[in-house]
């Protein structure tokens, strides 16, 4: 029997771009639901009959704005996965969404088909700044937002950019400040970065410099109440997004959807799934072994040394960067100036 697979479904349709985004989505008024039900299920039940009826750990509604769709499609969705899979009953089952585009008696019906993870794009705790940002919700609507869902008992989490124009340090030491008067458990904090093709990146902003970056990233961590576990990412301890620490771990997974993409595993031999559900290439166990280094080394618990990965870490190199790397029992994780210098250290740290 086939391992387990996680499931990511991607949910493209937005009511806007934000300024900064460069991921796909679409914005458009009245998304074709049925149409976009009917592919969603077709690529499931393409997987269930290739992999079998495989067990699935956690299952990830990501976007886009996946907030936006009917409740009809999401309970449709949830039922074509476990009429073709064998589902946890403690599967993790995690919503994104924004503020603006949920409330609080959508969410309950929601929560009532399966949700029991939301995660809110809240992004800044400043209304210039989302107007700035492109964001098409107000801070009290994030507010609103998270306690509906805290008082659903179901776990939360909440984006949110930094490394605005002309931001600094104290600015991150204020955000942070507001953020812990939430009392969230779980936060994911983004280096605002500009791409080309999007608003932002048509513009000539005035961007802190990477001595700012690093001083504001360092900020997040003096000053946030909870505890880093992965480059951006921030939890209670036994409140990690589960989905997202199974594919940092090397787990398997499937992604739904036009633009995502997966890592298969059928009998032993990995497959890259990317764009179409039926393209799929089979992956050499250098390039598998690179990716788990590269998303591993991305966490604070490090990468696993498997026999695999262990041929492709220079462990000369290790042992003369202990400022940045370091070994414990079974992992190698970066130093705290390490995850700083991430980029840089994983291209040394890799044959």
């Amino acid at each position: 029997m086939n391992c387990s697979h996680n499931i990511y479904i991607h949910v493209p349709f937005c009511v806007k771009k934000c300024n900064y985004c460069a991921f796909y989505s679409v914005a458009c008024g009245v998304p074709d639901w049925e149409k976009y039900t009917n592919d969603i299920c077709k690529e499931l039940i393409f997987w269930s009959e290739k992999l079998g009826k495989i067990i699935v750990p956690t299952i990830f509604f990501g976007g886009g704005t996946p907030s936006l769709m009917p409740v009809t499609v999401f309970e449709r969705i949830i039922k074509c996965i476990t009429d073709n899979f064998d589902v946890l009953p403690n599967c993790e089952i995690t919503l994104e969404s924004n503020p603006g585009t949920l409330d609080g008696n959508k969410l309950k019906d929601f929560v009532s088909c399966g949700v029991n993870r939301l995660s809110v794009g809240v992004q800044s705790l400043d209304d210039e700044e989302l107007k700035f940002l492109g964001r098409i919700h107000n801070v009290s609507q994030s507010l609103m937002l998270l306690k509906d869902a805290a008082d659903m008992g179901i776990r939360v989490s909440a984006d949110f950019i930094y490394g605005l124009p002309n931001q600094n340090e104290k600015n991150i030491v204020n955000m942070c400040q507001k953020i812990n008067k939430l009392d969230l458990k779980h936060v994911s904090l983004y280096e605002l970065t500009i791409e080309k093709n999007t608003v932002f990146g048509k513009m000539n902003l005035n961007m802190p410099n990477n001595e700012t970056m690093a001083n504001m990233y360092m900020a997040i961590s003096d000053n946030l109440n909870l505890p880093r576990y992965e480059v951006s990412n921030y939890a209670k301890i036994g409140h990690e997004c589960k989905h997202n620490q199974n594919i940092w771990a090397g787990e398997a997974y499937i992604g739904i959807g036009k633009a995502a993409a997966g890592r298969i595993n059928i009998d032993g031999i990995w497959y890259e799934q990317k764009g179409h559900f039926e393209q799929f290439d089979v992956m050499n166990e250098k390039d598998r072994a690179v990716e788990k280094i590269i998303t591993g080394i991305r966490t604070v618990r490090g990468v696993k040394l498997t026999p695999d990965v262990e041929k492709q870490i220079d462990f000369d190199w290790v042992k003369n960067h202990t400022d940045l790397i370091n070994q414990d029992n079974e992992y190698l994780y970066a130093t705290s100036k390490g995850l700083l210098l991430l980029d840089n250290l994983t291209l040394d740290l890799i044959k």
